[in-house]
């Protein structure tokens, strides 16, 4: 079972499936959860079931940590502290499919800014891979439909989700300068302390401003599984994939975000899969498949 989960593919693969849940649930909690609350309480979360794993190297690793500080203060005021935040500020005015189209753009930002910053360039073979995937996509968020995309105009959350996908490709090439001979679980622990300390103050203003959580069963364990899945296992999936076939390759794993989403509406919303669905699937997957596998020889 370890072996099976050191598999880098499998590890990107879950993400996919906890961030898809992540975008459905926190377009539910709009209403009871404002979007900075959210995103505290998700790292608050994350950071507690990171520490028992963290503070054993603490000692030893510290002064590396100091050394190399600003590369954390960066990676986790982008990574925590800006995506999922952008991200929740975006359901509170556009749709999850909307999100989650604009979302699926990811590993084009992605790969192009791994070109200018690393000078990285995908194969002809993982090029198109690429370019399958998104029309995978493109089928299922559209349903099917050219007039529905053609349709597809930008609102403000849209903006948000723009940015936030800018946001997530920097810190997906950025994890490439992330320090080296610090243990990963104390590396997101401290990515995750700076995320916190620059939502805080935020937090502490939507308090102020009379925002609070609508309590409910129902609210909270929303809240937990965003804290646990997306938060914690997400990004300690995501960051092991990244290290192992790098940003290019794991960002187009993004693109299962749909799929899942289509899977995890006919599971628990009694949605039936039409035809585009199981056509979009299929090209997603034939992406992946190109871009992932080995050239012959």
């Amino acid at each position: 079972m370890k072996k099976r989960f050191a598999n880098p593919y499998l590890l990107l693969t879950l993400t996919s499936l906890f961030w898809a849940g992540n975008m459905v649930i926190g377009r539910g909690l709009r209403e009871a959860v404002p979007p900075m609350t959210l995103a505290f309480w998700r790292w608050a979360i994350a950071f507690a079931l990171t520490l028992p794993f963290a503070l054993p190297h603490l000692r030893v690793q510290w002064p590396r940590i100091k050394a190399h500080w600003r590369a954390i203060v960066v990676l986790g005021a982008i990574g925590v502290g800006c995506y999922n935040t952008f991200a929740y500020i975006a359901l509170q005015y556009t749709t999850a499919t909307s999100a989650t189209l604009l979302n699926s753009f990811t590993p084009v930002a992605t790969i192009a800014l791994a070109f200018l910053l690393l000078g990285k360039r995908l194969t002809r073979l993982e090029t198109a891979g690429v370019v399958v995937s998104l029309a995978g996509v493109m089928i299922i968020v559209a349903r099917g439909s050219l007039a529905t995309l053609l349709g597809f105009s930008l609102n403000t959350g849209d903006l948000w989700m723009l940015l936030a996908v800018l946001t997530w490709g920097i810190y997906t090439v950025g994890l490439q300068w992330r320090p080296a001979g610090i243990d990963p679980m104390l590396l997101l622990a401290a990515f995750t302390a700076v995320g916190i300390a620059g939502l805080a103050p935020l937090y502490a203003w939507e308090i102020a401003d009379g925002r609070l959580i609508d309590p409910s069963p129902a609210t909270f364990a929303g809240i937990l599984y965003i804290g646990v899945f997306p938060g914690f296992l997400g990004y300690v999936f995501f960051n092991a994939g990244v290290a192992a076939v790098g940003p290019s390759r794991a960002s187009l794993f993004i693109h299962l975000m749909p799929v899942f989403t289509a899977l995890l509406a006919a599971i628990f919303l009694g949605e039936r899969p039409q035809p585009f669905h199981f056509a979009g699937i299929a090209l997603v997957f034939a992406g992946i498949f190109l871009t992932t596998r080995k050239p012959a020889g």
